[in-house]
């Protein structure tokens, strides 16, 4: 059996955001600290926009906030394939009034422009392990793709959850575990190449830098 749900949260198609802070002292050093070049981790400052364009970011490991929502769900389990996570991404660039206040800012303090130049990106993170009594232990099928066309990444959501939905993922997993030998003794990237080929499915493609 499959054990997914599927859940009826889509990306934002909008890109930008165009509301200003209430504020007119420019941001601190530490208000763009641990920026997130490649990912959808958001500094403080960005934290601040997203709440004010009505897109209040979600706690995402420890000090990390995103914009994200579920993609997929999946009732507790402890054997078997289990989910470890099904996930929705966006990062959002800037325009209008929003982006000419952080051009104002960035005169005092140029680390704004970390923000300024962001591109607005999408991502697919879906995740599926696998463990039994004897022991056993290992990624069914981790798959991430990122885009800064929405239009590409909608199509790929589209495609691939019609097909994440429909896997009896507990016997893809053992079907998996028959061939540990093709696949165990491969680095990260080709284990990637031959999971996606047995699933019959896009390459990977994450971790784009998001500045233009």
């Amino acid at each position: 059996m499959s054990y997914l749900h599927l859940t009826n949260n889509q990306f934002n198609p909008e890109g930008l955001w165009t509301k200003p802070l209430a504020r007119f002292d420019p941001p601190l050093a530490g208000d763009l600290a641990l920026f997130d070049q490649n990912g959808y981790d958001l500094t403080a400052l960005e934290q601040w926009y997203a709440a004010v364009n009505l897109t209040p970011a979600i706690a995402h490991r420890e000090h990390r906030r995103a914009l994200k929502a579920a993609w997929f769900t999946q009732p507790d389990r402890i054997e078997g394939a289990v989910l470890n996570h099904g996930l929705l991404f966006e990062r959002k660039g800037y325009t209008g009034e929003a982006l000419e206040q952080l051009k104002r800012w960035s005169q005092e303090n140029p680390l704004i422009y970390k923000i300024i130049k962001i591109r607005p990106k999408w991502g697919l993170d879906f995740s599926v392990d696998y463990a039994d009594r004897t022991g056993n232990v290992f990624e069914v099928l981790h798959w991430e793709y990122d885009g800064f066309d929405f239009e590409d990444v909608e199509a790929h959501k589209q495609r691939l959850q019609a097909k994440f939905a429909t896997i009896d993922w507990d016997d893809a997993a053992t079907s998996i575990l028959r061939l540990k030998d093709q696949w165990h003794h491969l680095d990260f990237f080709a284990q990637s190449d031959w999971k996606c080929n047995y699933f019959g499915i896009i390459k990977e493609r994450f971790k784009m830098v998001i500045w233009s």
